[in-house]
């Protein structure tokens, strides 16, 4: 999710809006550091913290704050066990900050360093207010010290390029619509398209051969298109690339043995049989409809997009609640 981008067009439009952030966590917690909500005026919110009542009492103070106008933040150092009367047993630091017109300048400045790409900030609590200095990408993050946090923003989101705005292709696309990926969706049909567009997707409608060469190396390719014989194309200049560690195929097993028929003719055999992924979706999960084959494609992409950084993760993950 766009923060200091969102803000920027809340202060413009609505007058105000408030920014909750964790902080910093320890132990069993909802979310993990950078888990961020912006709350409005009239009570709607973007983003969550979690849930449950940890969130629940953070929107309270957030309407608090619009309510009294006041230009401050609030930093909260909740542990979350009995006294919020979860079982979770950790620990979370949040800032609630109210934002408006007289941020202008700071929050522009925000918004323009996120358009750009990935930063991050030091962020220091003084007079009730966040101070955040944006670090320079040599400067080592470090980790929460005193009244000081490192904070992340514009996350560098891992890319799926769709191929076909068919009935399944635009399934898929409103099933990725609130997950952390950012899409490129091909039909050389421009009227395929669907009539609004998620925030998250880049249309392309020029010959797929330019799409793909537009498409960033690592990216999960999903191939979907109104013809079997474009369905190939793709697949094997995507195959031949070489820049690709997955490329998904809708279709049957049959298919896939056609498919890789073909492809061994044009000498990517191997290459194929190891990177073509055909049946798409989680095996196991039953249903044709457009839906049901969107929720399981976009389970498939999650699954594949933290499979490559998994060494970088816990090797345990808990969900708390």
């Amino acid at each position: 999710m766009d923060i200091w981008p969102r803000i920027a067009a809340l202060i413009a439009t609505e007058g105000a809006c408030v920014l909750v952030s964790v902080l910093a966590a320890r132990g069993s917690v909802p979310r993990e550091p950078g888990a961020r909500m912006i709350v409005r005026p009239d009570g709607a919110f973007h983003g969550t913290i979690g849930g449950g009542t940890l969130e629940w009492q953070a929107l309270a103070k957030a309407q608090a704050l619009l309510e009294r106008g006041e230009a401050a933040a609030l930093i909260l150092d909740q542990p979350l066990g009995p006294a919020l009367g979860q079982c979770c047993g950790g620990h979370v630091t949040l800032a609630i900050e109210r934002f408006a017109h007289g941020d202008h300048e700071m929050v522009a400045a925000l918004a323009a360093a996120e358009r750009a790409g990935p930063f991050r900030t030091r962020t220091t609590v003084h007079d009730r207010h966040l101070r955040r200095v944006v670090l320079a990408d040599h400067e080592v993050s470090a980790a929460e010290t005193g009244t000081a946090f490192v904070e992340t923003f514009g996350a560098n989101l891992p890319t799926v390029a769709l191929f076909g705005a068919g009935h399944v292709g635009k399934a898929v696309v409103l099933a990725l619509a609130p997950l952390p990926f950012r899409v490129v969706w091909h039909d050389g049909r421009p009227a395929a398209f669907a009539a609004a567009i998620p925030a998250n997707v880049t249309l392309q409608s020029g010959p797929p051969e330019t799409a793909l060469d537009a498409v960033p190396e690592g990216a999960q390719v999903l191939v979907m298109t109104h013809s079997h014989a474009l369905d190939l194309a793709i697949v094997a200049a995507a195959l031949a690339s070489g820049r690709f560690a997955h490329v998904g195929l809708i279709g049957s097993a049959s298919k896939r043995a056609r498919f890789l028929r073909q492809l061994a003719a044009v000498g990517l055999g191997e290459a194929a049989a190891a990177r073509l992924r055909c049946p798409i979706g989680l095996a196991g999960l039953a249903g044709k409809e457009p839906a049901v084959i969107a929720a399981s494609v976009a389970a498939e992409c999650l699954i594949l997009a933290q499979s490559r950084t998994i060494n970088a993760k816990p090797a345990h993950r808990r969900q708390s609640a």
